[in-house]
């Protein structure tokens, strides 16, 4: 465990920590929003801030799952790589019927390929 020594560092590792869980827990109903990446980002920021919070989102009976088979094998379900795929493409199909700006439509694209690239390249669980 490498918590933080200085105590603002670490109440705002703390905070960046729940607000990715909000946003992670928000992505799971919204199509732009990714939730993985925001739920491994506050297992980082509670490693380095907090033993109980840590130990709470690897212990959680949804999230612990995904963290430990990362943590343990750098791998993802073929169900997680299939959902978040179908998302991506989903997101960028809204994102290309409405989008204001067409270098929005293309960043926000080539984001998602590079983000679907390394999800497709990763082990399997």
């Amino acid at each position: 465990m490498s918590v933080v020594k200085n105590r603002f560092l670490r109440g705002l590792l703390f905070i960046g920590g729940i607000i990715s869980v909000a946003v992670g827990f928000i992505g799971v109903f919204t199509p732009v929003l990714p939730t993985t990446p925001f739920v491994l980002l506050a297992a980082w920021c509670f490693l380095n801030s907090s033993e109980k919070a840590h130990r709470w989102i690897h212990d959680h009976r949804i999230l612990g799952p995904p963290l430990k088979r990362w943590q343990k094998h750098r791998s993802i379900a073929r169900s997680t790589k299939i959902t978040a795929t179908v998302m991506i493409v989903f997101s960028l199909t809204i994102l290309w019927l409405k989008g204001p700006h067409l270098w929005l439509q293309i960043g926000v694209t080539l984001l998602l390929l590079g983000v679907s690239l390394f999800i497709w390249t990763r082990k399997e669980a």
